[in-house]
């Protein structure tokens, strides 16, 4: 079925029902299409506080998902998590009734704004799409926002706002991001990942360059100029504006730390645009807030919105997240997931004067694993102890023959745990003041520091 067609369909009056309507991406979207006029319904697995809320906002939704809910309606939206087989997929399919997919939708509603903002990259896209929420609201501009992860400004991972311009984490995965409409699309980085969909860098690289290609004349493609595989893939692109910490259109002069954090001043086309002092640490964070400066000055926003809302920015969920202390150790949780992250997660860490760095990690996916195993053991070298959680399977089988066993062997002094119950306790054994413990991953390895927390109040008790 041809994308486009769903323009004709997210029109005032249509029927449309949701699929996996409680999804961080979905709810939201059921709230802008209700805002379109859209006469909205939906349905999802079990009942949660996206449930609640849209029903408070008139919208039905049913738990479970029945044939019968999809009868009537004008078009049907999924979730990616749900495929043909889905009884509701299903009937749709048999009573002829157009089903979109999730990132269609939101591709669609894209057009109706004059300032599509879409952030993408490898890593650092959550933290820089909610740095870009910061400046945003700091400047009033009432936005719309969807966000892969939870910002504490909002208590959740979306906005709907009533002003002219939206902003979106732009994910590559299934190449979700190729049906959005971006009139500014940055690309922070790229490496190779998603290996279970893409077949290798050169594959995402093409991806990338089409995402870039998605922008209209009039846009603008802003990009990591000190990123070479982000430059190969936009090779021969003509427009392009650049960032970097060194070097680019957009770059950083006078970078001074104060305990592991950074203040410089953006400049542009060599004249310094706005001076930025962040309350997150890292030089990678330094990066996120220059592509996020960038875009929001591209966009016309004051420089006085720009400082304070990255002063303002102090993380996003799942981000170098503080949870608390045990035993005199400080506690934080990290979705870092891909060597990239990690290495950047590490590097801070050892920035920050603590006398000890543990990691207890937790593989995310089988083919990530297998496919960047060299990476992530040279990595996990970098902290002081490695402990390593079972792989978080997400979507996958083990159909490849790898395990965190493996992975600790090639990791000098690593160990893996054979459950959460034995990591939390060896962490808690280690735990001495003067120590930072980072849960780290991308599936539910929080837990582990979430019960660290938890004993070590209680032992304060």
């Amino acid at each position: 079925m041809a994308i486009d067609r769903i323009h004709d369909y997210i029109v005032p009056g249509k029927r449309a029902h949701l699929v996996g309507i409680g999804g961080v991406s979905m709810s939201p979207l059921a709230e802008v299409l209700q805002g379109e006029g859209l006469v909205i319904t939906g349905s999802d697995v079990k009942e949660s506080l996206a449930v609640e809320h849209l029903r408070s906002l008139g919208i039905p939704v049913v738990i479970g998902h029945l044939p019968e809910s999809v009868e009537g309606k004008d078009l049907v939206i999924r979730t990616a998590a749900v495929h043909d087989s889905n009884p509701e997929i299903a009937a749709a399919h048999a009573l002829g009734i157009p089903v979109f997919e999730r990132a269609q939708a939101w591709g669609s509603i894209m057009r109706r704004y004059e300032n599509a903002l879409c952030i993408s990259g490898t890593h650092g896209k959550t933290t820089t799409t909610s740095m870009c929420t910061h400046i945003a609201m700091a400047a009033r501009v009432d936005p719309t926002v969807m966000i892969g992860g939870t910002l504490p400004i909002l208590g959740t991972g979306h906005r709907v706002g009533k002003g002219k311009t939206i902003i979106l984490e732009s994910c590559e995965y299934c190449n979700s991001f190729l049906s959005f409409y971006p009139t500014l699309a940055v690309i922070l980085n790229i490496e190779a990942d998603h290996l279970d969909f893409f077949k290798d860098l050169e594959d995402v690289e093409h991806a990338f360059r089409a995402f870039a290609d998605l922008v209209p004349p009039g846009g603008t493609v802003l990009a990591n100029g000190e990123d070479a595989n982000t430059m190969k893939a936009l090779e021969g692109k003509e427009g392009v504006l650049t960032f970097g910490l060194e070097k680019g259109t957009f770059h950083a002069e006078n970078l001074t730390w104060d305990h592991g954090f950074p203040s410089f001043d953006v400049v542009w086309n060599g004249k310094p645009a706005v001076h930025v002092a962040l309350q997150v640490p890292g030089e990678h964070n330094v990066k996120n807030a220059i592509a996020a400066a960038a875009a929001a000055l591209l966009l016309g926003m004051p420089s006085q919105a720009v400082a304070q809302g990255l002063r303002d920015f102090r993380g996003a969920g799942r981000r170098f997240e503080y949870k608390g202390m045990v035993k005199g150790a400080a506690v934080y949780d990290d979705y870092a997931h891909h060597p990239g992250e990690l290495k950047a997660l590490l590097e801070t860490a050892a920035s920050l004067g603590y006398q000890r760095v543990i990691c207890a990690f937790q593989p995310h996916t089988y083919t990530r694993t297998k496919a960047l195993f060299s990476e992530f053991a040279a990595v996990l070298q970098q902290a002081d102890v490695t402990f390593l959680a079972e792989i978080f399977a997400a979507r996958e089988k083990n159909e490849v023959g790898i395990s965190s066993q493996d992975l600790a062997a090639a990791v000098p002094g690593a160990r893996a745990a054979k459950n959460f119950d034995q990591l939390t306790q060896w962490l808690y054994d280690l735990a001495r003041p003067g120590d930072l413990i980072l849960t780290v991953g991308a599936g539910d390895i929080y837990t582990v520091g979430e019960e660290l927390v938890r004993r070590g109040q209680m032992e304060s008790t």
